[in-house]
């Protein structure tokens, strides 16, 4: 690939911070520079930085935590279960997200601490404010609420699977909301469901986090 001038500032962006993940600069699990930091050794504005990041997360590179920052997945990108995703029927995805959240909310109610309660009533909060603007930003607050969750199981495996399923959620959330809810500005989905379950797992009812989310993803009790 070439980084010649004649590419759009964010697929350089994206090469540029594809590249250094592969070269290791940033390993596995390291956080790397916010984006002003990223912007001004790029060359880019912010929000290019913020779109190569979110482009990088697509694929699996990157992982976003709400209030935490941005951390290195993997230095080249996933095969195996993310390309499976990718190929499979959404109705499939869909299912096997249901079965990760409903058990990644029972796992949170037992296992959370304060911090993760922190994480998760920030990254509520998040997607409260960010029902002011675009449905992207709106549905990306609303993942990252479910991340917060995910990884309030404290379970490696659930996060990870977690992680390759963004692509799709997000994919399908994003015309979900913009054209079947046709939602306005200021509209907030399902806010209740989310503060339930937030409750729920803040006092420690795991019955009641799994029920939460069942009803929410319509699984069958």
């Amino acid at each position: 690939m070439t980084t010649g001038s004649h590419l759009r500032p964010i697929d350089r962006a994206v090469f540029a911070l594809g590249q250094r993940i592969a070269d290791g600069e940033w390993p596995v699990g390291s956080k790397i520079p916010g984006e002003t930091t990223l912007a001004a050794d790029l060359g880019v504005g912010r929000s290019t930085v913020r779109e190569a990041i979110r482009e990088l997360a697509t694929r699996g590179l990157l992982r976003t935590r709400q209030g935490a920052g941005v951390f290195v997945l993997a230095r080249t990108i996933p095969a195996d279960v993310a390309d499976t995703v990718r190929r499979a029927r959404f109705a499939d995805v869909s299912e096997v997200r249901r079965i990760v959240e409903v058990e990644a909310a029972v796992l949170a109610a037992q296992r959370r601490t304060e911090q993760d309660l922190v994480r998760m009533s920030a990254a509520l909060e998040e997607r409260h404010h960010s029902s002011q603007r675009s449905d992207v930003e709106f549905v990306d607050a609303d993942i990252a609420f479910h991340e917060s969750v995910i990884d309030a199981a404290h379970n490696p495996v659930l996060s990870d699977l977690f992680a390759t399923f963004v692509p799709r959620l997000r994919e399908s959330l994003t015309t979900y909301t913009r054209e079947i809810l046709a939602r306005e500005p200021g509209a907030e989905p399902d806010v209740d469901v989310h503060r339930a379950l937030l409750i729920a797992i803040t006092a420690r009812n795991a019955a009641e986090a799994g029920h939460v989310v069942r009803r929410h993803l319509g699984a069958q009790e």
